[in-house]
């Protein structure tokens, strides 16, 4: 059974943990102690009605102040596939935390309030979600039962956000009319909305393809471990352990690894301790070679015919995930995937207005949530894609060295060098 990882985003109070109560609720995923908490602390208890998003708001400030502030995840199944759901926070301010929970999500589900149509942060976490590459944009017109059901302010909304989708180029967008306090096309069909002819909200997530996510075109695999057991029964045993990012490595491969570019041939491939002739994205798996090379963690074995990046100094764009703002020649770590290496920000050229993408100059630094094109300095060689081209290679992330917290999200451009 496969996973489908998705994210909800849109503007305050546009029904998002609502939405994901619902699912859970409609889908039957609630365990009983669950629904008997619910009841307890439900605020429309007086109205016989149970409130869905305590499932998702957590935090105590949510929970007094009725809004999302950190991302909440959440896993349910169906018979069909697996889920796992981040609901992200509205506020502008969080926008940072939007981030961090659609950056590894195949499909975004952006929420629109039919009373008040493609807003603000519409655009901001849709110009995100293309920054992203996320796959599969769903825009979900929530509050029908608000505006009577109307086919034509659907079909408004529709057009109006049709031209974002064109202006960013997102490209696999689905529009779903629903009702997320009443259940309306959530995963039941709904009797009000007979003018929809298009799937439910769950039907649709339980059916989106997701062959197509995983690169099986170009090989990347990143060691996170080198295995030596170093027994009587394994004296000359040497695996380097990792996940296969993307791609597929056989028996025999000619690969290169890197960034110090020694050639090498694949001897050997694991899985759970069982030899097998070929691994492929996104399995974990160990590979042997012929060649005794030294090798570390965070080294790259790519086959000989694909070569990625090897450079130390990187074009990038940078999301300001910190309160301090950054300036020009900060020192961080910089974490790529399992590789760790000290970084500098040399130069900042430019931010990108969230809300139309234009070039805008940077003035007394950058603050959070900007995001800016800006030039990094590694003290070794970082092996990277550009992240339009391979998504899952070519992101990192800054860690300010004192306070250990992660400060940026890093989506590589190109090498500089």
């Amino acid at each position: 059974m496969d996973l489908l990882r998705f994210i909800t985003a849109g503007s305050v109070d546009d029904g998002k943990s609502t939405l994901i109560g619902r699912l859970l609720y409609d889908s039957k995923n609630i365990l009983i102690d669950q629904l008997e908490a619910l009841e307890k602390q439900t605020k429309n208890k007086a109205a016989g009605e149970i409130d869905l998003a305590l499932l998702t708001d957590g935090l105590r400030a949510e929970r007094e102040q009725g809004i999302t502030i950190d991302v909440a995840y959440r896993y349910f199944s169906t018979p069909k596939r697996k889920f796992i759901i981040a609901d992200a926070p509205g506020h502008v301010q969080y926008t940072r935390n939007m981030i961090t929970g659609a950056s590894n999500s195949n499909l975004i589900i952006i929420l629109i309030d039919a009373r008040q149509g493609v807003v603000e942060q519409t655009r901001r976490h849709s110009i995100i979600a293309s920054l992203l590459k996320i796959p599969h944009v769903v825009v979900a017109i929530n509050k029908m039962d608000l505006v009577e059901y109307d086919q034509q302010r659907y079909n408004d909304i529709v057009i109006d956000y049709a031209t974002v989708a064109k202006q960013l180029g997102l490209e696999e967008v689905t529009y779903v009319p629903i009702s997320a306090l009443n259940g309306g096309n959530i995963v039941d069909r709904s009797t009000h909305m007979n003018w929809y002819e298009g799937p439910s909200l769950l039907e649709f997530l339980e059916e989106v393809p997701l062959q197509n996510d995983i690169n099986l075109s170009t090989a990347r695999f990143q060691v996170q471990l080198v295995i030596r057991p170093q027994t009587a029964d394994l004296h000359d045993y040497r695996g380097y352990a990792g996940k296969v990012i993307s791609g597929v490595y056989k028996k025999g491969d000619q690969v290169t690894i890197l960034p110090q570019q020694l050639p090498a041939t694949i001897s050997k491939l694991e899985i759970a301790g069982k030899e097998v002739e070929e691994v492929f994205a996104p399995q974990s798996a160990v590979i042997h070679l012929n060649e005794d090379i030294d090798i570390s963690r965070g080294d790259s074995i790519v086959l000989s015919h694909q070569q990625p990046n090897v450079s130390n100094e990187l074009e990038v764009l940078l999301c300001w995930l910190d309160e301090k703002p950054l300036q020009p020649g900060n020192k961080y770590l910089l974490q790529h995937n399992s590789r760790l290496v000290r970084a500098m920000v040399r130069n900042l050229a430019y931010k990108l207005d969230v809300n139309s993408l234009e070039e805008q100059a940077i003035e007394g630094g950058v603050k959070l949530n900007e995001v800016v094109k800006a030039t990094i300095k590694t003290a070794s060689p970082l092996v990277f894609d550009a992240y339009d081209q391979l998504p899952l290679n070519g992101t990192a992330i800054l860690i300010d060295e004192t306070s250990n917290s992660t400060v940026a999200a890093v989506l590589f451009k190109q090498s500089l060098s």
